[in-house]
C-alpha cells in the first residue's frame, strides 16, 4: 500500500479508502490510485487485514456432499443472503468425511471468517463447541443441534418421510417399503420415523430395506433384490430416503422390464434434487427447501454476528417440506392429479 500511495502521490489512508470506502474519495483521485494499483499488480492481503481487525469480510460454509444438489441449493441460498449483506461466501466440501469437515472448519477459523455455516450429515457437537470457544459464531443447516448452543435451520425430516409414505397410501399402495441406509445420519433416521408413523396410522406393516449407502448404485442393488422375489412379496410402493436411491431403483427395474414404474411399483424420493425430474421416470419427491434453508441460516448468522455480547438468543427455524408429484407415482389412484413433468 505504501508503494501504491507513493506511485499515486497520495497518503496510505487514501489508498485504504479507495479499496474499502471508495465513496469517501474523489473520482479523480480514485482513478489515479486504481491506475497505480494496476501498474504495480497490487493485491490486498486479506489475511493481514483479518489479523488487524480480528475478522474477515467472508463467511465460511462447509457442506456434507457437493454431489447432492440439496447442499448446492443451500449454498446458493446462503450466497444470495451473503451478497445482500455485502459479504463473500467461501465454500468447503466435506465429501461426507468428518475429518475433512473439521479441516475446513479449522481453515475458516484460522482465516478469521465473520461467521460459519455448517450443513453436516453426522453429529458435530465437538466441532461446534470448538468453534464457539474460539469466538466463531456458527449456524447449522438441515441438522438439529443436540443442545441449543447454536442456531439452526432445518426441514422437518420426520414430516418428509410421513408425506412420502402417506402419498403412496393415498394412491392405493398397501405393501410399502422404506429403503435407506446409514441411520446414524439424523435426516435418515427422522425420515424413517415419519414413514413408520404414516404406515402405522393406516394399519400397514412397513417393510424396511437397508442399503449400504445412499447413492444410485444402492438403489440398483435393491432393484436386483426385488426382481428375485415372488410377485406377491414385491412391494407396490417404495419410499427411498434419497432421490439417488429412488432413481437407482427405477433404473434397475426399467433395465429389466419385468416390473415397471409406476404400473407395478410407485416410487417416491425424499429430497427433490435437480435430477428428480430428469431420471428414467420423472420422480415424485418431497422438496426440502434448500435455497430457503441457506438464506435463512445466513440471516440468522448475520443477526448473531451483529448482536452485542449476551444479547443474542439461539433458536431453531423449522421449514415445512412440500410434496411434488411426478410420473413415478401416477397409477390408477392418481389419474386426476395435476402432474409436474
Amino acid at each position: 500500500m505504501m508503494d501504491v500511495a507513493r506511485r499515486a502521490g497520495v497518503s496510505i489512508a487514501t489508498v485504504s479508502n479507495v479499496i474499502n470506502r471508495p465513496e469517501k474519495v474523489s473520482p479523480a483521485t480514485t482513478q489515479r490510485v486504481r491506475e497505480a494499483i494496476k501498474e504495480l499488480a497490487f493485491v490486498r492481503n486479506d489475511a493481514a487485514r483479518a489479523l488487524a481487525v480480528g475478522t474477515s469480510s467472508g463467511l465460511g460454509l462447509v457442506i456434507a456432499d457437493i454431489e447432492n444438489s440439496l447442499f448446492v441449493d443451500m449454498a446458493q441460498g446462503a450466497q444470495q443472503a451473503a451478497n445482500r449483506a455485502g459479504l463473500r461466501l467461501v465454500l468447503g466440501n466435506a465429501s461426507c468425511a468428518m475429518e475433512q469437515q473439521d479441516d475446513y472448519l479449522d481453515l475458516f477459523d484460522e482465516s478469521r471468517v465473520a461467521g460459519l455455516l455448517l450443513a453436516p450429515m453426522e453429529d458435530s457437537t465437538e466441532a461446534i463447541n470448538r468453534m464457539r470457544s474460539h469466538g466463531r459464531q456458527i449456524v447449522l443447516m438441515n441438522y438439529a443441534p443436540r443442545s441449543q448452543d447454536c442456531c439452526a435451520v432445518v426441514v422437518n425430516n420426520e414430516e418428509v418421510g410421513y408425506l412420502a409414505t402417506r402419498h403412496l397410501i393415498e394412491s392405493g399402495s398397501t405393501r410399502i417399503a422404506f429403503v435407506a441406509g446409514r441411520d446414524f445420519y439424523q435426516p435418515v433416521h427422522d425420515r424413517r420415523v415419519g414413514a413408520r408413523r404414516a404406515a402405522a396410522e393406516a394399519g400397514l406393516v412397513l417393510e424396511e430395506i437397508d442399503t449400504r449407502g445412499l447413492i444410485h448404485d444402492d438403489g440398483q442393488e435393491v432393484a436386483r433384490q426385488l426382481l428375485m422375489r415372488r410377485p406377491e412379496l414385491v412391494p407396490d410402493g417404495i419410499v427411498a430416503v434419497t432421490d439417488a436411491i429412488a432413481n437407482g431403483v427405477i433404473q434397475g427395474l426399467e433395465d429389466d422390464g419385468t416390473l415397471r414404474v409406476p404400473r407395478d411399483i410407485g416410487v417416491v424420493g425424499c429430497e427433490d434434487n435437480r435430477s428428480a425430474a430428469s431420471g428414467p421416470v420423472p420422480l415424485t419427491a418431497v422438496q426440502l427447501q434448500g435455497v430457503a434453508m441457506g438464506a435463512a441460516a445466513t440471516d440468522l448468522l448475520l443477526e448473531e454476528v451483529a448482536a452485542a455480547p449476551g444479547e443474542h438468543e439461539h433458536r431453531t427455524v423449522v421449514l415445512r417440506p412440500q410434496l411434488v408429484v411426478r410420473r413415478s407415482t401416477l397409477n390408477a389412484g392418481l389419474r386426476n392429479l395435476t402432474v409436474t413433468s
